[in-house]
């Protein structure tokens, strides 16, 4: 079987840039030069790119690794690109929020986010209108609180997101609610919230398709450094044991899932772009491959076309 040509926006964290990546031969071109501080969810919307950063960080020059880096500064933001044409700018300027994980969209013009270290999942308008909050999390819950990845079911009315948990920490949770607050409630204080998967390696990124949900998880082996999927629960039950479709990555995070090819597309810290063949698609024959490999970090990615 040949390959399925697409191509794909893909996110640097540093420096941070909005690649372009071709899935047939791997080229790699730069959309945006300058995309923010750790810029991390990518989706488009409209014809118009749009992503989050997570903003500088707090280095601690004598703990190494990400464990040295304290995001917890609100220099956030959110960032758009029409890929008509233009000059990137500022959907919410950076401090608007805290930091900005995974960005989807509802397809209808609000774009949703979780944001870690703010402890929330919140939404806006394409036009910059409407920001509210719809999920928040106790700050004494400390890590155990902070929301990464996030996905939209319109039609039915419910929103997805994880809460990672401590790294390699094993207490990964994945929940549910209602894409609007109950009437009388809050976003810290909702009765609708749904706890669906627990005790996850770390789960991170989110792609509902169809009756599935997928995520990537960067936890321990084996059952971390996975894509996942399991199908939707019903209301009000828990969420089946979940299907390992690949494993081995290198800090998993960004996730694209292209139904129509048979292919999801996950990124890694590692630098590397992995092909996944669904089970029952046109390319279950194949093994996964390296779309690319860069060997800088990447985060968040999308489907351009």
């Amino acid at each position: 079987m040949g390959t399925v040509s697409k191509e794909l926006l893909v996110l640097q964290v540093w420096p941070g840039k909005v690649l372009r990546v071709s899935t047939a031969d791997g080229e790699v071109n730069t959309l945006v030069e300058d995309a923010g501080a750790a810029p991390d969810g990518i989706v488009i919307d409209a014809g118009v790119a749009y992503w989050t950063t997570m903003g500088a960080p707090v280095v601690d020059p004598d703990v190494p690794g990400e464990a040295g880096q304290d995001f917890s500064r609100r220099n956030g933001g959110i960032h758009a690109f029409d890929l008509g044409g233009g000059s990137p700018r500022d959907l919410l300027p950076e401090g608007t929020i805290t930091t900005g994980k995974q960005l989807t969209s509802d397809g209808a013009g609000t774009l949703y986010w979780g944001d870690r270290e703010g402890h929330r999942i919140s939404r806006v308008r394409t036009d910059g209108s409407g920001l509210t909050d719809l999920v928040a999390t106790p700050d004494a819950d400390g890590v155990l609180g902070e929301c990464v990845g996030v996905a939209v079911d319109r039609d039915r009315g419910h929103l997805y997101w994880t809460q990672k948990g401590p790294a390699k920490g094993g207490r990964g949770r994945i929940f549910r609610a209602g894409l609007e607050i109950p009437a009388g409630q809050s976003a810290a204080d909702r009765s609708d919230v749904e706890l669906l998967w627990s005790d996850l390696p770390e789960p991170i990124d989110l792609h509902l398709d169809g009756g599935w949900l997928y995520w990537t998880d960067r936890g321990a082996a084996p059952d971390g450094n996975t894509l996942n999927r399991a199908p939707l629960p019903a209301e009000g039950a828990h969420g089946r044991a979940p299907e390992i479709l690949a494993d081995g990555f290198a800090e998993a995070i960004g996730l694209a899932v292209d139904s129509a090819s048979g292919l999801a597309f996950v990124s890694d810290l590692g630098g590397h772009i992995r092909a996944v063949p669904l089970p029952d698609g046109p390319a279950a024959s194949r093994a996964p491959w390296d779309v690319v490999s860069l060997g800088r970090p990447l985060t968040g990615l999308c489907l351009l076309s």
